[in-house]
This record gives C-alpha cells, sequence and structure tokens, in this order.
C-alpha cells in the first residue's frame, strides 16, 4: 500500500521531525516502554486529494465536542507504541486521522489502522483551544523527563512559579528559550478528564506545564519547539539535582542578573 507521505514533501518532512523527536526522547530516558504521547495538527499540510481519501477504521468517538477541530487533521502516536519504534517507523506506529463534521468523532485515514494514543482526547481538547486563539501552535507532547520528576516529589518546589524561579537561574538560556516558565498541576489520575482540564487551564499561562510526580506536557509551534522547551527545562532540573548531589544549594543567578537578561532579550516580565 503506497504511504500517504508519498510524494508530499512537506508533509514527509513533519513526520520525519515527528520521528527525530521520538528517537530524542527514548535516548533521552524520558519514554520507557510506551510513555508518552505526541499528537501534531497537519491540517495546513492536507492537499485535496488526501481530504477524499476513505476511512480506514470504522468512526471512532473522542467523548467531546470540540467545534474548532471540524475537518482538522492530525498525526498521533498509535497507543500501546514505543516511541523508539515510532522513531524508527512513524507511519507504523502511528496514524493520521480526520476529525468529523459532528466535532465529536474521528477516523484514521492512513496509512494502517493503528489507534491513536488513550491521551487523544486531552491532546485534541488542547489544540481545540489553540486554533480557537488563532494560536499558530500546532504540536503537543507529553514525556516523562528524569529529574523534572524527580523534583516534582518535592511539596516546597510545587508552588505557583517556585520552580520556574529555580530553574531559570542555573543557566542564562533557560529563561531565553522557555521565557514564560513551568505550570505546575497537581497529581491527577493520568488520561482522566480532570487532568485534562487542568492543563488547559495552566497552557493559558505556561507553554510547558509539569504534572506532578507524573511528566511534563507541551505545546509548540511544531514538535520540535516544544521538545526543546522541555529539553532546556530538563537541562536545569539536571544541574539544580547534581549541584544537591555534590553537597551544596547552588547559588543560581541573582535577580539582578535575571532581570539583565529579560531586559536584554526583551522577554516577558
Amino acid at each position: 500500500m503506497q504511504s500517504i507521505l508519498e510524494g508530499r514533501p512537506a508533509l514527509k518532512k513533519e513526520v520525519d521531525k515527528i520521528a527525530e523527536v521520538a528517537g530524542y526522547l527514548w535516548q533521552n530516558g524520558w519514554a520507557e516502554r510506551n510513555g508518552g504521547n505526541i499528537t501534531v495538527n497537519i491540517t495546513d499540510l492536507i492537499d485535496d486529494e488526501i481530504r477524499h481519501m476513505e476511512p480506514i477504521s470504522d468512526v471512532i468517538k473522542i467523548g467531546e465536542t470540540l467545534p474548532h477541530l471540524k475537518g482538522s487533521y492530525f498525526f498521533c502516536k498509535g497507543t500501546q507504541k514505543r516511541m523508539r519504534d515510532l522513531a524508527r517507523h512513524p507511519m507504523d506506529n502511528g496514524s493520521v486521522i480526520r476529525i468529523l463534521d459532528n466535532c465529536a468523532s474521528y477516523v484514521i485515514i492512513a496509512d494502517n489502522a493503528v489507534m491513536p494514543t488513550s491521551e487523544l482526547p486531552s491532546h485534541l481538547l488542547v489544540h481545540d483551544s489553540l486554533v480557537a486563539q488563532s494560536s499558530p501552535y500546532r504540536a503537543t507532547l507529553h514525556t516523562h523527563p528524569i529529574e523534572l520528576v524527580a523534583m516534582s516529589h518535592n511539596r516546597k518546589f510545587l508552588g505557583k512559579d517556585v520552580l520556574t524561579k529555580i530553574l531559570w537561574s542555573m543557566i542564562p538560556e533557560t529563561k531565553a528559550f522557555c521565557p514564560l516558565g513551568l505550570g505546575i498541576v497537581p497529581y491527577q489520575m493520568p488520561g482522566s478528564n480532570e487532568l485534562a482540564q487542568a492543563t488547559l487551564k495552566e497552557l493559558a499561562d505556561y507553554d510547558v506545564v509539569l504534572w506532578e510526580k507524573h511528566g511534563v506536557f507541551a505545546k509548540g509551534l511544531d514538535i520540535m519547539d516544544a521538545f526543546d522547551q522541555v529539553d532546556v527545562l530538563s537541562k536545569s532540573a539536571k544541574i539544580y539535582i547534581d549541584s544537591r548531589a555534590m553537597g551544596f544549594e547552588p547559588e543560581g543567578m541573582s535577580e539582578e542578573q535575571m532581570a539583565d537578561m529579560t531586559r536584554v532579550f526583551h522577554l516577558p516580565k
């Protein structure tokens, strides 16, 4: 069977980027077994031929009505699929879906009838909000960065912007490349509606949200942008934890140094 990517270089480039990030997640140890999810809005890359493709699955209910996603297309990592396999064979471990006109269900159109992640409703809820805001963000990522999850086990870090200020202060690039900081969602059952709603609320102010004792959820212009923000935050967390392992509390950048960073790089205050 011919792949949907054949003869469509822009779409193939986007899927290749997803595969590249999936490999980074595995190499970093952030994607054990089938852990983590990727969902990317590819509607802008869809041509008329794809729009007329017959579905290769039954109609599947989302469990939510998402009025801004009517007729949208997404690439989704498959449920129970491993990131290391997605990196090597993206179209065998993910699928392209079409949101139907009722905005409450979807069909798989390519390449294989790989069921999307069980957390798809949560991802689509975020995408619906992004489209409603005319946001340029097209990608959502859930993964399990070791050091960030470790820090979420300390209650003193979970106050509003406490962890943001610590991480920003560890290395200048963190504030430059993740200028909105890190939102915090208290522990909720994975895959629950409560977790989805709490995440959506935090994403109004942040691009990356830490799920207590679980992982992070990030949005980005594309999947590489979402990964990059998690990556710089994770580097800062590692610097903090390594400093503590050497027996001292890291000094961090001063308030004056942070203010200079904000001014020079024209960052949000």
